[in-house]
């Protein structure tokens, strides 16, 4: 991490209402800078305009509000942040990290297993075949283990060449991936510290990548469990989670703290939001969150 003002965040995607497990990674997110007086700041991931829900931006902001989780200065939107992800990427062209790829969706998943489908076989890596076009552009990795030091999920470590392959920094259809926006962005709002849901734990070692090809600082990192069904299927917005009640927003909150492995006090139930939060700035732990929840109690808590 770098030596400037610790800066905290927290990038909801506008697909849907807040459920429980959105609410989780916020409470950890805010609580966390919040315990040590540090900016947290908010970004809305509407990079994707596929997945959004048209309203879903406006009432997740009214929902953290509602859970008084305040955040310091102006709201950044990833969809009105093009030119800067176009800049990174002609940076990353001249640089020779990024090359043209003509392969179809199902071309492209013809290689080896990787850890979230099969790995990218390298196709179009030393230049497009005859008579192919451009469609996406991947970013080149290297071979050899990225490791990190995760803040709750400890030692991690990929090998992106062989685990993920070439990776998509922008799509056929000209938006921009995830995994290059998220980076440019944690970079403008000069984040240092990164606490999300574990879901991500393994696009970590992509963004990393994509940090230290830009120059970029590469922010500290916790990966909070997942609230999950019996099955040990995630919660998921598109798979109709309940959304969380914005007008109930103690029993929400002390949900989520105790999730967290913070043990809220019985009595905060009859309190107030400033109370809760209060309490739990003070007795923050975050070696207390464990590395996953039980699917069984995650159903039981469900908010």
């Amino acid at each position: 991490m770098t030596d400037t003002e610790p800066v905290g965040r927290y990038a909801p995607s506008p697909s849907g209402p807040l459920h429980a497990g959105s609410l989780l990674a916020a409470v950890a997110s805010f609580v966390h800078a919040r315990s040590r007086g540090t900016r947290w700041v908010l970004r809305m991931d509407d990079i994707d305009r596929d997945r959004e829900v048209p309203g879903a931006a406006d009432d997740i902001l009214r929902t953290l509000e509602a859970f008084g989780l305040t955040w310091d200065g102006p709201v950044l939107y990833q969809s009105r942040r093009l030119d800067a992800y176009q800049a990174a990427l002609d940076q990353l062209r001249e640089s020779g990290r990024v090359f043209d790829c003509g392969c179809t969706r199902r071309e492209a998943q013809t290689g080896p297993a990787g850890i979230e489908g099969p790995v990218y076989p390298g196709t179009c890596r030393d230049g497009l075949p005859a008579g192919r076009s451009p469609r996406s552009v991947r970013f080149r990795t290297t071979e050899g283990d990225l490791a990190f030091q995760d803040g709750i999920q400890g030692a991690i470590a990929q090998n992106p060449a062989k685990d993920v392959g070439d990776f998509v920094v922008r799509r056929a259809d000209g938006q921009f991936a995830y995994q290059l926006a998220v980076v440019v962005d944690d970079a403008a709002q000069g984040v240092t510290e990164v606490v999300r849901g574990a879901d991500l734990l393994t696009s970590t070692p992509r963004q990393i990548l994509l940090q230290q090809a830009l120059g970029l600082p590469v922010p500290d990192y916790w990966h909070v469990p997942l609230i999950a069904h019996a099955d040990g299927r995630k919660f998921s917005k598109s798979e109709g989670a309940a959304a969380i009640d914005p007008s109930r927003p103690v029993p929400g909150l002390l949900a989520a703290l105790d999730r967290l492995g913070q043990s809220p006090p019985a009595d905060l139930a009859a309190a107030d939001v400033d109370t809760v939060l209060a309490w739990a700035k003070a007795n923050w732990q975050i070696k207390n969150i464990p590395h996953q929840l039980s699917p069984t109690a995650e159903t039981a808590h469900a908010s």
